[in-house]
């Protein structure tokens, strides 16, 4: 196995790991330095061995694994292959080369410890004297890039780049193509023509093993991970313009995001599966991580555009250093920071619009009036009919044939007389009037009908949203001083009228060295945003009906769309609007300030600091004047809130390297926290002797009527951290942490907790004995670790608390001799001095690879996890007082599998093709409960066994996943020909058929037939909510180094969901009967003998009334298209630019599902589809 370490330049893409992780500005200053002692060091080094008849590549590694040295040399100028025979006693390296390459006219030179260049001596075959080249190569921020290697394409000819970036070569034809290509940087390609100087930008390129990531107080190369973290370049999707964090993780594996259709996007998380069945207080979240302390406020306070890379931390032993706060995963967020060079302006705009791609639509005006009529002949008319035995309609006498059927279509065998002389009419009645009245249409809904007048309530309600987002930014850095400042502007419509968010964020980050020994830095994060608007009931709305009124004869909205007189009046929200008032949003300021001084031995000492002031405003106001309110329950609602949060660390890191072979690091961590919260709420009533003045009159509310209240919460945490990394010939590795914490919200006797975790690694493939050459990479993981969770709603929940009690009353006699009666306090909850940390045990075991020079790249994982003394609530007996304590109890288990991909299959001078692909599945059990057994019965009704308890209630299952659906199985829909035996069941066709699985409880009638009982035990496990399965597939394209094409695919999938809608249960609270409109879907008739809906008005049998239909939710979505576009530079750099780009996408571009119908399958209702245009400039 070649060492990625000693290369030639045909090599370089399979070695590109030795130098990236140093700024190049950085490598500069160094060789200049080394090369002044490379002479004292070559002479102090010395080597003894003997190696006969060996390869010169053989004797190179030998020095290599023996010192610092590093060679570096062309292949074509160097016959690695050649066999040698050195006996080496106590020589120095300048001894060992002169044996090796004085007779083959190999020359060398010492540039630092770490680089000895072999090349051809002048005058050596193949000097060809034609054409002098100069040149000078730089990065795009314009610093000199030194060692690059300039080779004459198909020749020996070459030379690097020195200190200053600047190269000489001779004897170059002018067709001549020059190769300059350098350690993580993108190869080019350059004929040089008439040229004698030539300036080359060289661009920056993903190299993989040498990447930084972070690991929590700290970072580390990627090849020295022994834990489980995937990380995230937001620039790589940058045009696919991801509006919130959670656009770019999603799609990431072993994570799974959920989607927000609304303004202001964004979407839940889970790592590896739901930890703990308990939700409240973002209980299953994973902790995020920005800039290297703990964040607090949303996601939507980060702007994506300043995001310079994710780290998701999922195994305990990556995430053990963060202990108390990390059971259910850690996600690192690092913004961008400014690169060495003159000062870079980068500006995005991103416009595009978003529609609605899904959701239920409601009937039209003929699906309306069809609906109308099968919901009156379905539920009042349907029989067996007595000749013939056919279940028909009309056949039970109440009305006659056709009764409630269009006069246009009316059914055979009914004259039109006929049918009008059903009911008693007006002189001169219409027909469409009679038959309007007998669908049940009155007031507005009937005249609106005889008048062919409408009104599209669905497409009122929707509409295509208007999207903003500019961003702007400065940075650069120096010798001292590092900074990046940003600022954007967002604002989003919704697709659903009224919603709309904005928001206004900015971050100033700066670095400052005040010594070679001491740096400072601040990172300031601003925004301002509105969070919320006038809430309406889309789904009421739309159920108006398409014969209601949305406005009067001035334009005016009304407030009944169906008429005052109705019974069901409707209601249109656009009308209260006019009566109401709302500003509300947040006012966030998050800083982090550091410090860090560089000591002797290799240590560093760094402080840091986050101050973080949220403030959060509700002003909503309804007025009196708004018709049908009553006084007394409308005014003003304020609510006005701070959050003051604070944590800090002080961190010791030694970081040292002995031997060239042992690499140790050690964290030593002192950590504390503290958060408070404020919040006073007035609500004002009947506010005197006018409201006129909105919300800003409040003490003028009626005191009998209006309310005062405050809540204030205070808590804190510390912690000690102590971790160990210690790495062998970077082949073997071990990382070790062990972190006490402690958090006022727990019990008195349990307020600390310690969470270990170790992890080691083995890079196989730097073994002398691996010779595989197709794989290139191979390291092997195995962590094991315990983590903790404190996420609680109620930071004082160990504690009893006092409250108001709404029973009897003390009377006291005041000052004034009037008798004033007081509530008594009484004690709300129970006390639990023992509630302690929820902990989470996770064994992790990890293979990464890479094979071909690592064109083709990997991980594979398999976890176990393990939730003990889950945080919950025990019912207890009623004499105790109290319905239920907090306490720790249970224990649920995830394991499962995650593998990812990342393939280079195509890449030359014309087009290159990126492959990622990424599949988790996980498997989550509840293994106990209350620890509470109960007795195994058998059908005749013995004691056979024992078993751990199960919460019906709340659906919790021993031995099944905490979101297991557990009800009765729906099989079909009885059809015409089943009359009798749907009536066994108290059925009749169009019902659904349940299945009866436990007989034994069944009636036995006298005539020996049997009338089926429905109870628990026809219940069965169908499923999960939560999908088990994730994968997702992205394909990146780049052709002529200008034209840029991406598409991105996920899917969930195995996961179900019960819905009732199938029942077509419409009239409920009257709907249907008062006008009503109802969502669009197909339904049972005699004419459609579907066996996937019900009738309208479906019922289940008795005891199972309203069974739910299970639906598989599996789906699979084209989450994304981009296509961008570079400028030529030679077009943009006369006006100073140096980049521009533009770029369009579609997010949400099409979902495929198996049988959900009812909206989008992963949001179980309203999806949109957003199209973007995009400008990205930097100067």
């Amino acid at each position: 196995m070649k060492k990625n370490l000693l290369f030639g330049f045909n090599d370089i893409g399979s070695c590109q790991n030795l130098l990236f992780k140093m700024k190049l500005t950085f490598i500069g200053l160094f060789i200049c330095f080394l090369q002044i002692s490379a002479n004292s060091y070559s002479q102090t080094t010395r080597f003894s061995f003997e190696m006969k008849e060996k390869q010169v590549l053989d004797v190179l590694r030998e020095i290599e694994s023996n010192s610092n040295y590093r060679f570096f040399y062309q292949r074509e100028q160097l016959d690695v292959e050649r066999r040698v025979s050195i006996f080496s006693d106590n020589n120095t390296v300048e001894e060992i080369l002169s044996i090796m390459f004085d007779k083959e006219g190999i020359k060398y030179k010492i540039l630092d410890n770490d680089l000895i260049v072999l090349s051809p001596a002048e005058g050596s075959a193949g000097t060809v004297l034609q054409q002098k080249v100069t040149g000078k190569v730089t990065d795009t921020n314009g610093e000199p890039i030194p060692g690059v290697s300039i080779r004459l394409k198909d020749t020996t000819i070459g030379t690097i780049t020195d200190i200053n970036g600047d190269f000489f070569l001779e004897g170059i034809a002018g067709d001549g193509i020059l190769v300059f290509s350098f350690i993580g940087m993108k190869t080019q390609e350059i004929i040089l023509g008439n040229q004698s100087t030539l300036t080359v930008i060289m661009e920056g390129e993903s190299i993989g093993l040498d990447e930084i990531v972070a690991v929590g107080y700290g970072t580390m190369r990627k090849k020295d991970l022994t834990g489980s973290i995937t990380q995230i370049r937001p620039d790589k999707i940058a045009e696919e313009n991801p509006k919130t964090v959670q656009d770019i993780l999603r799609g990431t594996p072993g994570l799974r995001v959920g989607m927000d259709a609304s303004a202001k996007g964004g979407g839940s998380m889970e790592i590896r599966g739901q930890r703990s069945v308990y939700t409240d207080g973002g209980h299953n979240n994973p902790l995020i991580v920005l800039d290297g302390m703990i964040f607090y406020g949303e996601l939507s306070e980060i702007n994506p555009d300043d995001i310079g890379q994710i780290d998701v931390l999922k195994d305990a032993s990556a995430a053990a250093v963060y202990g108390a706060k990390a059971a259910n995963g850690v996600v690192i967020i690092t913004t961008k920071k400014g690169k060495h060079g003159k000062p870079q302006v980068n500006f995005t705009t991103n416009v595009g619009f978003s529609q609605k791609s899904a959701y239920r639509k409601v009937f039209g005006p003929e699906g309306y009036l069809q609906h109308r009529q099968d919901f009156y002949e379905t539920r009042e008319t349907y029989a067996v009919n007595s000749e013939t035995g056919a279940y028909e309609a009309y056949q039970r006498g109440d009305y006659g044939n056709g009764y409630f059927s269009n006069p246009n279509k009316l059914p055979s065998g009914v004259s039109l007389e006929n049918w009008r002389n059903y009911t008693t009419n007006q002189e001169g009645e219409s027909d469409m009037s009679i038959w309007a009245k007998r669908l049940g249409l009155d007031f507005t809904t009937y005249d609106n009908f005889l008048q062919g007048k409408t009104f599209d309530w669905y497409d009122h309600s929707f509409r295509l949203g208007f999207n903003q987002d500019y961003n702007a930014s400065i940075s650069g850095a120096g010798d001292k001083v590092n900074y990046y400042f940003s600022m954007g502007y967002l604002k989003n419509e919704g697709v659903q009228l009224g919603d709309d968010y904005n928001a206004v964020r900015s971050n100033m980050k700066i670095n400052a060295k005040v010594t070679d020994w001491f740096e400072v830095g601040a990172n300031v994060n601003f925004q301002n945003r509105s969070d919320g608007n006038i809430s309406e009931n889309i789904d009421e709305q739309l159920k108006n009906s398409p014969f209601s009124d949305y406005a009067d004869e001035e334009g005016n909205p009304v407030q009944y769309p169906m008429g005052i007189g109705a019974s069901q009046r409707g209601y249109n929200y656009d009308f209260d609007k006019q009566y109401l008032e709302l500003e509300k949003g947040y006012t966030v300021l998050n800083t982090i300030l550091t410090a860090k001084v560089k000591l002797p031995l290799n240590i560093t000492y760094s402080f840091n600091a986050s101050p973080r002031l949220q403030w959060f405003y509700d002003r909503y106001f309804m007025s009196a004047d708004l018709p049908g309110s009553n006084p007394a329950s409308r005014g003003v609602n304020r609510q006005q809130s701070k959050n003051f949060d604070w944590s800090l660390n002080n961190t010791v890191t030694w970081d040292y390297t002995f031997d060239d072979l042992h690499h140790v690091n050690v964290t030593l961590v002192q950590e504390a926290e503290d958060r408070k919260y404020w919040s006073d709420v007035i609500n004002s009533r009947n506010i005197q002797p006018s409201d006129a003045l909105g919300f800003h009159n409040t003490q003028n509310g009626t005191k009998e009527e209006s309310s005062f209240s405050t809540t204030d919460t205070h808590q804190s945490a510390d912690a000690l951290l102590a971790r160990l990394f210690y790495s062998y010939n970077n082949r073997y590795m071990l990382t070790a942490s062990i972190r006490r914490d402690g958090y006022s919200a727990f019990g008195a006797s349990n307020p600390y907790a310690t969470f270990p975790s170790v992890a080691l690694a083995w890079s196989f493939t730097d073994e002398n004995f691996f010779n595989w050459e197709p794989m290139s990479m191979g390291k092997l993981r195995l962590s094991y670790g315990k983590n903790g969770n404190r996420s609680l709603r109620d930071p004082y929940v160990s504690l009893a608390n006092l409250y108001e009690g709404g029973g009897k009353t003390q009377g006291y006699i005041n000052a004034s001799g009037q008798l004033d009666q007081y509530r008594y306090l009484m004690v709300q909850r129970m006390a639990n001095p023992n509630l302690e940390w929820e902990k989470t045990e996770s064994m992790n075991i990890g293979l990464d690879f890479g094979f071909l020079d690592n064109k083709i790249t990997g991980s594979l994982e398999y976890y176990n996890m393990s939730t003990r003394d889950m945080i919950m609530n025990q019912r207890l007996p009623t004499f105790t007082g109290f319905s239920s304590i907090t306490t720790n109890l249970g224990q649920v288990e995830n394991k499962g599998i995650e593998i990812s991909l990342n393939t280079q299959n195509v890449k030359n001078d014309q087009w290159e093709w990126n492959t990622t692909f990424g599949f988790s599945y996980n498997k989550n059990e509840i293994k106990h409960l209350y620890y509470e057994n109960e007795d195994v019965l058998d059908n005749a009704g013995n004691v056979i066994g024992s078993k751990e308890m199960d919460d019906i209630s709340n659906g919790w299952f021993i031995g099944k996943a905490v979101s297991e659906i557990w009800n009765y199985r729906v099989t079909g829909i009885w059809q015409v020909d089943e009359v009798e035996e749907a009536a066994r069941y108290g059925q009749r066709p169009g019902d659904p058929k349940v299945a009866n699985n436990y007989t034994a409880d069944d009636i036995v009638n006298e005539d020996g037939s049997t009338t089926p009982v429905y109870n628990d035990k026809d219940k069965e496990f169908l499923g999960q909510t939560s999908p088990p399965i994730h994968w997702s597939l992205r394909n990146d394209f780049l052709f002529w180094k200008s034209l840029s094409f991406s598409f991105n695919i996920y899917s969930y999938m195995g996961h179900k969901s019960l819905s009732w809608e199938y029942l077509n249960n419409d009239d409920l609270g009257g709907v249907v009967s008062f006008g009503r409109n109802v969502f669009k879907k197909d339904y049972w008739t005699i004419d459609n003998p579907t066996n996937e809906y019900g009738r309208i008005e479906a019922v289940g049998p008795v005891g199972a009334t309203a069974p739910g239909k299970l639906y598989d939710r599996s789906f699979i979505r084209l989450e994304n298209i981009s296509l961008g576009y570079t400028i030529p530079a030679r077009w943009t750099e006369r006006f100073d630019v140096k980049k521009l780009k533009v770029y369009g996408t579609v997010r949400n571009v099409a979902v495929w599902n198996k049988e959900w119908e009812y909206g989008d399958p992963e949001t179980g209702g309203l999806a949109t589809r957003i199209y973007t245009l995009g400008l990205n400039m930097t100067f």
